[in-house]
């Protein structure tokens, strides 16, 4: 084992038994040489020296845990696994410690972008037998795996990457759709006939008679049986001993009442060996005595193995669940919870069993029990996956929030046979999240109140110097203008907030250019085509944009026309929005002017500078058209303080 780590910003690497700690190919003294050796100051994690004491902590729980972990630090994902990650990379490894998981892994880059994307915003993903095609050995490898992303926190609570759990599941799944296909074979065999062993027992004679098959399976003489028939204790020999008795017991009973006989039970090979067979029969009785017994028997060891293997895989989730930093639970699938890994009982503090069923739900804090149960049993009738935010009681009796998810498992028919599910602890983050919330509105109102001196001012410099009444007029409303744009994006209060349902541009336009759409009349301006969302970024250059060709309609364009109409279409095309605006003055012959003013210069900064667009302006003979071509990423781009990158 490692020794204990000598300072809280060190990662202890001392040389470990290869020997003890060998994981498949991989051992844990290769990963924490690999640690040891990489120039971390030449990734955007830097020196190991500073890193947070909560990674450096973490690091060491993933280089020792037996199950395959990696974490992805950062938006590029900086990848640092263990030995049991390692070995499921295969040929990557060890190419990929140390680098960017987008890089490490082409193939599935666009997967692990938006897994990281959405872990640094505070979600959590759990996938069950996720399909995918991956390239580890030079070669495309369609592969399954069980995965679970959960947040990564630095010291002071910020999300700083991402922890996966990976468990392969391919030779899993692959055995279930083996078993699949076995049960068609089998359901076509029964019905041709054609791979089932016969018999029929002369109960009076004591002869067995049967087909090749049904004999070879029993270590009996196929011709004898053919023939001259076997008696049925040359049958019952080969019975497992472990089996033999209830069988016998199973026989006697079928035969004194008539029922159908249907039985699983192991047969002895002549090798040694051991073969699962169902035998069914429907005894045939006179005057209650049975004198006949015919049947058939049917090889199942393959679907058998499938079976354990399945067996042994629930016993390693099991372990691996209880392993995870998460609550993790599952349940029938009517919803019966029926497990809980430790990390549950540990939280809650509750007794094993005691949450079994229904009784979780008495945990949930009392306003959050009706919604948690809506949701879950439209989970459960719709099989939709399952996510809410919660507050759960802690074992302290104190209650917090966390987030419940769920998915479940399927058949081949499509039926749900299970759900898996995860509790997050994510009240750290809540919490953290509306401090932030309150800073941001106290922000806001202080922005506020500066465009509000900002217009005062203009207005009384404006009283003491009356040539400059109409330049002060103009700025002072750009100014209102990047207030009410401000407004929309940032409200600094609930009365302050924007009544529009989503912050998107048709609602930006239709708010900044509210008060020529009253003057103009009904129909004066229309909008239509794609409209779009917008970040707070982009709102101001945008309200600029808007407000001067609002401000220049109303005074000498279409909106000064009492027939004048403004056309107004939005139009995405691949990652590019097309804004036009285009003016109709019937009767009226428009110029191009001499001369661009500062209007129009604030307008190409705004387009061209803040939102990296193109701004064209076309003079069309009955109006203006403005062709602006902005890209979404510039839109949907946000201005607020990003986490760990």
């Amino acid at each position: 084992m490692t020794s204990p780590e000598t300072s809280r910003n060190t990662v202890d690497t001392s040389p470990v038994s290869a020997s003890r700690w060998t994981t498949g190919a991989v051992s844990r003294s290769e990963i924490a040489g690999l640690l040891e050796s990489r120039d971390w100051s030449r990734t955007p994690l830097g020196p190991r020296d500073r890193w947070p004491a909560s990674l450096t902590g973490l690091v060491r729980v993933v280089l020792s845990s037996p199950v395959a972990m990696t974490l992805l630090l950062g938006r590029d994902g900086i990848m640092i696994y263990n030995a049991g990650y390692a070995t499921i990379a295969a040929g990557r490894h060890p190419g990929c410690f140390g680098v960017s998981a987008l890089t490490a892994w082409p193939e599935i880059a666009d997967f692990n972008r938006t897994i990281i994307d959405g872990v640094l915003g505070g979600a959590c993903f759990s996938y069950a037998d996720l399909d995918m095609t991956v390239n580890r050995n030079g070669a495309d490898e369609h592969v399954w795996f069980d995965l679970d992303y959960s947040p990564v926190f630095d010291d002071d609570g910020e999300i700083i990457g991402a922890l996966a759990v990976v468990v392969e599941t391919t030779k899993t799944v692959e055995a279930e759709l083996a078993l699949s296909r076995n049960r068609e074979k089998l359901s076509l065999a029964l019905q041709a006939s054609g791979v089932v062993g016969i018999w029929d027992w002369d109960v009076v004679a004591d002869r067995v008679y049967s087909d090749d098959k049904f004999a070879s399976l029993y270590n009996v003489d196929p011709k004898a049986a053919a023939t001259e028939g076997v008696p049925i204790s040359g049958f019952t020999a080969s019975i497992h001993p472990d089996d033999a008795e209830r069988v016998g017991e199973v026989m006697q009973s079928v035969m004194a009442s008539g029922e159908k006989f249907s039985i699983e039970y192991r047969l002895v090979q002549s090798d040694g060996s051991v073969r699962w067979v169902v035998a069914e029969g429907q005894p045939l009785l006179e005057n209650g005595v049975c004198i006949r017994f015919p049947g058939i028997a049917v090889d199942i060891t393959a679907q058998k193995e499938v079976a354990e293997a399945y067996a042994q895989s629930e016993a390693g989730f099991r372990t691996l669940a209880d392993t995870m930093p998460q609550m993790v639970w599952a349940t029938q699938p009517d919803g019966f919870h029926n497990y809980y890994n430790a990390r549950w009982y540990e939280f809650t503090g509750v007794q094993p069993g005691s949450t079994d069923g229904e009784g979780w739900s008495g945990l949930f804090h009392a306003d959050d029990q009706d919604r948690a149960w809506a949701l879950w049993r439209h989970s459960l009738e719709t099989g939709e996956p399952y996510q809410i935010e919660y507050r759960l009681r802690h074992r302290s009796g104190a209650y917090r929030w966390v987030l419940g998810r769920a998915l479940p498992t399927r058949d081949a028919e499509g039926r749900i046979t299970r759900w898996y599910g995860t509790c997050t602890d994510i009240h750290d983050a809540k919490m953290a999240q509306a401090e932030r919330e309150v800073v941001a509105h106290e922000l806001s109102h202080r922005i506020k109140n500066i465009f509000s001196v900002l217009s005062g001012i203009i207005s009384l410099s404006a009283r003491s110097e009356p040539q400059a009444r109409n330049f002060a007029e103009l700025l002072r409303k750009r100014i209102d203008a990047m207030g009410r744009a401000h407004d929309f994006v940032r409200p600094h209060s609930e009365m302050s907030r924007p009544t529009m349902p989503d912050t998107t541009l048709f609602n930006l336009l239709t708010r900044l250019l509210e008060p020529y759409w009253g003057e103009a009349g009904t129909g004066a301006i229309t909008l239509s085509g794609d409209d779009t969302v917008i970040a707070d970024s982009a709102a101001t250059p945008l309200a600029l944009l808007l407000h001067e060709l609002g401000t220049n309609s109303a005074k000498y364009g279409a909106l000064s026309a009492a027939d004048g109409r403004v056309e107004i279409t939005g139009r995405i095309d691949g990652q590019t929005y097309h804004l036009t605006w285009n003016e109709k003055v019937p009767g009226v012959v428009i110029t191009a002017p001499a001369r661009n003013g500062f209007g129009s210069r604030l307008m190409t900064i705004s387009t061209e500078g803040q939102l990296e667009g193109q701004l064209e302006r076309i003079w069309e003979p009955d109006g203006l058209r403005l062709e602006a071509a902005i890209p979404l990423r510039a839109l949907s781009r946000s201005g607020h303080l990003g986490r760990l990158s």
